[in-house]
């Protein structure tokens, strides 16, 4: 850039700058930029505004060398890459997340541990100190990798409540059970009785938490031999629809724990020449953007997607910050569409 002879140089802008503009003081700054909690909504609008405006831009080397933090967390998915790409449900969390981040100030470090040797090397990449916290997706039921993260002292929200971690891991979930039972009831409000259901992995809370909703509602209708378990993904709903369909020919709906098995399931049964809905209902979970674009559209049970990334945000610094774990569950809605 060029300066005319004479003319003074730009001056960045500090939070001095910004605290004016804001009309707050500079401790309220500081708190607004380094991911504080004991800020009005009214102070934080008005901060960030100030900083837009400004075109204030934080020292992050001055910053961690000062707090001992690096400014970061981490979206930590637990499950094989290629879902990362296949299952919309992830990216709206990661997007949600990178958002409430860039409000902050801070940065998102996406980590993918789908093998045990990516486990080892993400447990070593946090524990020395690269991010302040993880915001973990997908917990598994005895993943050795929950372990290290605990036993190295790291910060962790999970998304949905960890199993056999209850109280000890801070956890933003939707009401899994209550959710299931709810399109349960959707199907046999229908007319169906002969229902079926593609869980999740048992070792994840969606995965078992659906499957026990979905038994409790049925009650004495409940038959074990229509239950297969997938793996969330499309091709693990088409097999495990193969397998009702040659074991249960007055099958007449299905519950698949997410719309990515759904749409899998309503594959394999139109190849086989069983109509959706006609022949068979099929519904799905989570409402990602998958299921209003099928056709035909999937009848599910949609999640909120946005607060949920804000929320863990939110309570990942407020655990940063030294707060005891706590527990946030939020609602569902049922969306009835074309499949069932």
């Amino acid at each position: 850039m060029l300066v005319e002879q004479g003319a003074a140089p730009t001056r960045k802008p500090t939070i001095r700058d910004v605290a004016a503009a804001a009309g707050v003081s500079r401790g309220t700054v500081s708190r607004v930029i380094n991911g504080g909690h004991w800020v009005s909504p009214e102070a934080r609008t008005a901060v960030e505004a100030a900083i837009a405006s400004t075109g204030y831009t934080a020292n992050h080397a001055a910053r961690t060398l000062a707090t001992g933090r690096s400014n970061s967390l981490a979206f930590l998915l637990t499950e094989q890459h290629h879902l990362l790409f296949s299952d919309p449900a992830y990216s709206l969390l990661l997007r949600g997340a990178a958002e409430a981040l860039a409000r902050r100030a801070m940065t998102l470090v996406l980590l993918v541990a789908g093998t045990a040797e990516e486990r080892a090397n993400i447990a070593s990449y946090v524990s020395a100190g690269h991010v302040d916290g993880v915001l973990l997706i997908s917990s598994h039921a005895e993943d050795p990798l929950v372990g290290s993260l605990m036993g190295a002292g790291i910060p962790v929200v999970c998304s949905g409540e960890p199993l056999g971690l209850a109280g000890r891991l801070s956890s933003v979930s939707v009401d899994e059970k209550g959710s299931a039972r709810e399109m349960t009831r959707h199907l046999l409000d229908r007319g169906h009785r002969r229902i079926g259901m593609i869980a999740g992995p048992l070792d994840t809370p969606g995965g078992r938490y659906r499957l026990d909703g979905f038994r409790e509602e049925l009650g004495d209708l409940f038959d074990p031999s229509l239950v297969e378990q997938g793996s969330w993904g499309r091709e693990s709903g088409t097999a495990a629809m193969e397998s009702l369909l040659a074991r249960a020919t007055d099958l007449d709906a299905v519950f698949a724990a997410s719309d990515l098995m759904a749409a899998g399931a309503i594959a394999a049964a139109t190849r086989a020449g069983v109509r959706v809905p006609d022949d068979i209902a099929v519904v799905g979970f989570d409402d990602s953007g998958l299921a209003a674009e099928h056709e035909p559209s999937i009848t599910t049970m949609r999640q909120p997607w946005h607060e949920l990334s804000e929320q863990m945000v939110t309570l990942l610094l407020e655990i940063i910050e030294g707060a005891a774990p706590r527990t946030i569950v939020l609602p569902t809605e049922l969306v009835t569409r074309q499949s069932g």
